[in-house]
């Protein structure tokens, strides 16, 4: 279903921000619209306000926010207003929102230019394999370094199960899970993200499906679909291989794969059957 929307139009906020520096220093008029996205269900069963977001609130929230930031581009405060609010404002699960510029300075006459983004929380499936040293270790420590990542929150974590290798078969067994990471990054940003988090673990990319002290792959961001020449989502192996499709079953048993259209457990249970 849709999310429901509470809108804010044309709040006026006095801050500093522009390219020029009289811009900074003197400041000018903004004005600020958005839409809140969230369930306001409850809230219009109960009536009870914090059930929904207060609007109030959200308002005084962005006025203060830009009152007390200075920016050189609209852009910037535009997406530094958004992901302040996705990440301090409960139940917000999206944001549109537009900064509006009057009588900007380009020697020009102009009533108003403006910088519109939406913002929002998406769901992220992350597969965690290590089979060198300390293995639990390392998996548990990665988990603990992407909640710590501004902009990203674990919200379920599978059990570990010990696996034998897959592609190159003489190395050590592999200890596997997933995990459930809701973020506001985009899906290159949390791929640098997790190719960071793999070298904090001493990661080396020597031999192909070698042996490694930690292994993270996106294997779904939502539902979408990315078919790059380095990057592909969902994983492009996923469904044939039972140590991503068992943890993942663990916590997300009926998320279903926008490309075969069947569940996480379906894919499973063909692939149980397949090597039986």
């Amino acid at each position: 279903m849709k999310p429901d929307e509470i809108r804010i139009e044309d709040l006026e906020v006095f801050a500093n921000h522009g390219v020029f520096p009289e811009e900074n220093t003197l400041g000018q008029k903004f004005l600020v619209s958005a839409v809140l996205y969230t369930d306001t269900r409850n809230a219009g069963k109960t009536d009870d306000l914090t059930a929904s977001i207060h609007y109030g609130e959200a308002s005084v929230f962005m006025e203060n926010f830009l009152r007390t930031h200075t920016f050189r581009l609209l852009e910037r405060a535009a997406e530094a207003l958004a992901e302040e609010m996705l990440l301090g404002i409960p139940l917000l699960e999206k944001v549109s929102l537009e900064i509006k510029k009057p009588w900007a300075p380009i020697g020009l006459p102009l009533k108003t230019v403006s910088v519109k983004i939406e913002r929002e929380w998406h769901t992220a499936y992350i597969a965690l394999g290590s089979n060198m040293g300390d293995r639990e270790r390392y998996l548990s420590d990665a988990v603990d370094a992407l909640g710590e990542i501004r902009g990203c929150r674990v919200e379920k974590v599978s059990s570990f199960i010990e696996t034998p290798p897959y592609g190159v078969t003489d190395q050590a067994d592999f200890l596997n899970g997933c995990l459930e990471l809701r973020t506001l990054l985009y899906p290159r940003e949390l791929l640098d993200e997790l190719h960071r988090i793999e070298a904090q673990a001493g990661r080396e990319r020597i031999v192909h499906w070698g042996p490694r002290t930690l292994d993270l792959d996106i294997i779904f961001y939502d539902d979408l679909v990315i078919q790059e020449e380095d990057f592909c989502v969902p994983h492009v192996e996923m469904q044939k291989r039972e140590f991503v499709l068992a943890p993942l079953s663990e916590i997300a048993p009926y998320k279903r794969h926008p490309v075969y259209g069947k569940t996480v457990k379906e894919l499973l249970a063909d692939l149980t059957r397949s090597s039986s």
